[in-house]
């Protein structure tokens, strides 16, 4: 098996990638504000920093509590790939990490980390100030807020262009319904694995959002307050983050499973290897566009997962006594019971 990945990986060279999944940009690179460029604060902003990463990579706010982490944030240079102070008010001070050293030990410290692709959210956001409300779309400044916050979370986060039927939709009552069709037959344009509706409400220093996260028929809702704009989108995108990584990405309560996937060529090979690399991919057997892997993933999680990569799952049949995938069937829209064997087609 190992022969076969290798010689994948050599084809994939020549091959163009085409994933599903959003790629997170600057995962790596985190921003923190600094009082000066004295040593001591800039240490003091690098163990912030770091603790921003963790956040990031994990999708959980209390792994940076983890008491194996504090000799890195005693000393959270050691993982610094390079700084660089940012003019502004107030200056900030751009960190960038280094990914293997960075994965590396967190994972040495136990901690389960998300990959790089993530489920893409596309955000309606509107913005109720002084009576007049304004969807934030693509093209306008409030846009930049929002993306920061997205950033600084590891959420990958697209807006509506806002033109006039999506102005006209965007209302407190339709973003705050439980009803979403219509929301969601907007939103069918843009391709988003999954949608945010927010409704935002400020005056002067006091910022309160409600929120609901969709991703397909599930419905998340919850509601932040914080003291300015960029503070609430920060932590209206922090917990949307950790929603999504409890759905997709990592093991949780992981058992063994064995996974077919039909219709597979080398681009595909190359998205599923990224989809499948927070369970410990094991390919077993190639047989012409069908892959069998061995995973460690709950059937929940993998299902979650793969559907990044718009596969549909197929029923669970058994391997022979050689362990060769079974002939391709037509592709059935028919979940399979949670089992040891799970089968997927693209």
């Amino acid at each position: 098996m190992r022969l076969i990945a290798r010689w994948f990986a050599f084809c994939l060279l020549f091959t163009t990638l085409s994933a599903t999944a959003a790629q997170v940009e600057g995962l790596y690179e985190v921003h923190e504000p600094v009082a000066s460029q004295d040593p001591a604060e800039r240490a003091a902003a690098m163990s912030r920093a770091l603790q921003t990463l963790v956040v990031r990579l994990t999708g959980d706010r209390q792994a940076a509590q983890n008491p194996r982490l504090q000799p890195l944030l005693a000393d959270p240079q050691q993982l610094v790939q390079q700084y660089v102070y940012e003019s502004g008010t107030p200056v900030t001070l751009s960190v960038v990490f280094d990914p293997v050293l960075s994965q590396r030990a967190l994972r040495e410290a136990g901690l389960s980390l998300q990959t790089a692709e993530r489920a893409s959210v596309l955000a309606w956001w509107l913005n109720e100030v002084d009576g007049a409300s304004s969807l934030v779309a693509e093209d306008q400044p409030a846009a930049a807020t929002l993306r920061a916050a997205a950033q600084n979370r590891g959420v990958p986060l697209s807006l509506p262009l806002g033109d006039l039927d999506e102005q006209l939709l965007a209302t407190a009552d339709t973003l705050a319904g439980s009803d979403a069709q219509a929301l969601q037959e907007a939103s069918a344009r843009y391709a988003a694995d999954a949608l945010l509706a927010v409704v935002a409400r400020g005056a002067g220093d006091s910022w309160q959002a409600d929120w609901q996260l969709w991703v397909g028929s599930e419905r998340v809702t919850g509601s932040s307050t914080a003291a300015s704009q960029a503070a609430l989108a920060d932590g209206v995108l922090l917990e949307v983050g950790e929603k999504l990584a409890s759905r997709f990405g990592k093991a949780g309560a992981a058992q063994s499973l064995t996974l077919e996937v039909q219709g597979s060529d080398l681009a595909r090979y190359a998205a599923l290897e990224r989809l499948l690399e927070p369970f410990n991919p094991r390919l077993q057997a190639v047989v012409g566009g069908n892959l069998l892997y061995q995973v460690d993933a709950s059937p929940d999680q993998l299902r979650s997962q793969l559907q990044l990569g718009r596969l549909h799952e197929l029923p669970a049949e058994a391997v022979d006594a050689q362990g060769a995938v079974p002939a391709q069937n037509p592709p059935l829209q028919v979940p399979a019971a949670a089992a040891t064997r799970m089968r997927f087609a693209w």
